[in-house]
């Protein structure tokens, strides 16, 4: 372990802390999705907005945020973030309507943009470049931690507790992070002090952004397409907007002529859209196809985030010292090579093999995300890490909702927007087949984006990114 001082310590372990809640907010639902389908009497559509909209949320306000960060103050907008975090997971903990719990994931959706924004640059901005990558690696197997506890935690609250449990228990340590942040942490990271913020392009940015996820939610109806053109739309024109703003929401130079930055953005963005989706699809077939209860199933998709929480610190620290787009490449392909296994998923499949593939994926997230994100954050100059912190968290969010879309999507067209029931298990069944099809055919386009960005001198950000 690099030796560290005090001030990096307590970063580490704040930002560690908060980026566990994030990723548990979502992995720890997946199991009990099933419990509030029944409560609540809704189809599987519906039960992914559940999901999707605190992920729809993270995303719109991701790069809005990372602006107003760069302008206000790092630290005061993370100290808002775990605030948010903390109220909207008490909220909804006390839903009595399925409407009521999404309005809530809404919340939570943006203190989570605003802790995902916030905790990357912050880390960046604290460690030298030579142990950024451990660092980052570190705070990635928080990430990690977080999705894999949370199967294995939301099983067990909501088998014996109820899933209303599973928010309750986010509050007390938000609170113990928000007051040791605002009781510790003295430094305030301002790049952009006394910059405009640009709220027509925040505005257009949110627009596109949900035009087009909510078009993908609507397939097959022939509204979907309106939606999605009108996204497609709003983002040419965010586009035009922000290369002609004095203050950007989104400063564009960072992308012109540094190919490791964007094509880096793109890997993430597509390994996002590939794999996010599968604790979603395994949750409900280990609980509907095969029988398994909350518990059980928390156990089993527990396996795969696990060893991604093990590995990711090692995979960061190789990334100091191995060019990062080999190894996230490798890590890539392995998990494309999943997702293909997982496409042949039938009603007898032993649960065992299930086990061995999400732990043959989460060695592939490992050795992909750790080094991806070190890629992105080491190919910009220092005025740039606010940007690049948001575009780490936007790919993720971007890739998760996408993911979610495809796999309402497919349901969509496999079952309609009926409630699963056990005559319908059949089609649900090849509904996730064909869900799984796809994530893999977008794994292997992801390969290739690794493959293609360029080599990177981690010592210090690329010559040709902009300073």
């Amino acid at each position: 372990m690099p030796v560290m001082g005090k001030k990096e310590r307590l970063i580490l372990i704040l930002a560690t802390l908060a980026s566990f809640f994030v990723p548990y907010l979502t992995s720890s639902i997946t199991v009990a999705l099933p419990v509030i389908g029944r409560e609540f009497s809704l189809d599987a559509i519906l039960l992914g907005w559940v999901m999707s909209s605190y992920i729809l949320s993270t995303a719109i306000w991701i790069v809005p945020l990372g602006r107003v960060a760069d302008i206000y103050g790092r630290k005061r907008l993370f100290i808002l973030g775990i605030a948010f975090l903390t109220i909207g997971s008490l909220f909804s903990a006390f839903a009595w309507s399925a409407i009521s719990l999404i309005i809530f994931r809404i919340i939570q959706g943006a203190g989570g943009a605003m802790i995902f924004t916030t905790s990357v640059a912050i880390l960046t901005a604290v460690f030298p470049a030579d142990r950024r990558g451990w660092a980052l690696g570190i705070t990635l197997a928080s990430v990690y931690g977080g999705l894999s506890m949370g199967p294995f935690i939301g099983g067990i609250l909501t088998g014996f507790l109820g899933w209303r449990s599973i928010f309750l228990v986010v509050v007390p340590p938000g609170l113990i992070v928000l007051w040791l942040t605002v009781r510790y942490v003295e430094e305030e990271w301002i790049d952009a002090r006394g910059a405009s913020f640009d709220i027509t392009g925040s505005a257009l940015y949110a627009i596109s952004l949900f035009g087009v996820m909510y078009g993908m939610t609507l397939i097959p109806d022939l509204v979907a397409g309106a939606w999605m053109v009108l996204g497609v739309t709003v983002f040419l024109a965010f586009l035009r907007w922000e290369s002609r703003c004095g203050s950007p929401v989104l400063d564009l130079r960072v992308f012109r002529h540094n190919v490791t930055f964007t094509f880096s953005n793109l890997a993430a963005l597509i390994n996002y859209a590939s794999t996010y989706a599968v604790a979603f699809l395994l949750s409900l077939y280990l609980q509907y196809t095969r029988g398994l209860s909350p518990e059980m199933a928390g156990v089993i998709l527990v396996a795969q985030p696990v060893v991604q929480s093990i590995l990711s610190p090692s995979a960061g620290r190789l990334s100091d010292r191995i060019e990062p787009r080999v190894v996230a490449s490798v890590g890539m392909a392995l998990t494309a090579a999943g997702l293909l296994i997982f496409s042949f998923l039938s009603d007898h499949m032993s649960l065992v093999f299930i086990v061995m593939v999400l732990i043959l994926m989460g060695f592939g997230y490992a050795l992909f995300s750790s080094p991806n994100t070190n890629a992105i954050m080491s190919s910009v100059a220092p005025q740039y890490y606010g940007v690049a912190s948001s575009m780490v968290a936007t790919m993720r969010a971007i890739g998760q909702l996408a993911s979610m879309a495809v796999a309402m999507m497919i349901f969509s067209l496999a079952m309609g927007r009926v409630e699963v029931t056990p005559e319908i298990y059949p089609r649900f069944l090849s509904g996730v087949q064909a869900v799984f099809l796809i994530l893999f055919v977008l794994s292997v386009f992801g390969v290739i984006a690794s493959l293609v960005r360029g080599k990177i001198r981690l010592d210090e950000p690329v010559g040709s990114t902009i300073r």
